[in-house]
């Protein structure tokens, strides 16, 4: 559960992750640190690659390290950058995946900006049910 100590500690690990980021393109490090329901943390920084379309996001690589260690309910997430941007498209459709609720804290490196949630950030998303709901329509099982 997200509460006053923890999203603190959260947003310091962002900070701490976003130094590892490879940026050599943009020079725009990412940091996100990831609360699991079992209360561990992963953290992820964002990595470029000079064929852009297989850089990936700091928000990403911490969820694939938490779902690859068995971990798949989450609490909260921070994102640190230099100007406490907000989520890709990608990464909100990636959250929405495991965590439709979760509450996101948006960091710059002065502190907290905004705590909003996945919802708020991808409104009317494309979720798992709907490909149910489909099979359903078309009449498969």
């Amino acid at each position: 559960m997200l509460d006053g100590e923890n999203v603190y500690d959260l947003v310091k690990r962002a900070a701490a992750a976003r130094q590892q980021a490879y940026v050599p393109y943009s020079a725009f490090p990412v940091g996100a640190a990831l609360l699991t329901r079992s209360g561990k943390i992963y953290t992820g920084c964002n990595v470029e690659n000079a064929s852009f379309g297989l850089t990936v996001c700091a928000e990403r690589v911490a969820i694939w390290k938490a779902v690859s260690e068995g971990e798949t309910e989450f609490e909260a997430l921070a994102v640190v950058t230099n100007i406490a941007g907000s989520p890709c498209g990608a990464c909100r459709q990636v959250m929405v995946e495991f965590a439709p609720d979760m509450p996101v804290v948006l960091a710059d490196l002065s502190g907290i900006d905004t705590i909003t949630s996945v919802d708020n950030l991808l409104p009317h998303a494309f979720r798992p049910e709907h490909l149910q709901e489909a099979a359903r329509v078309a009449g498969q099982p």
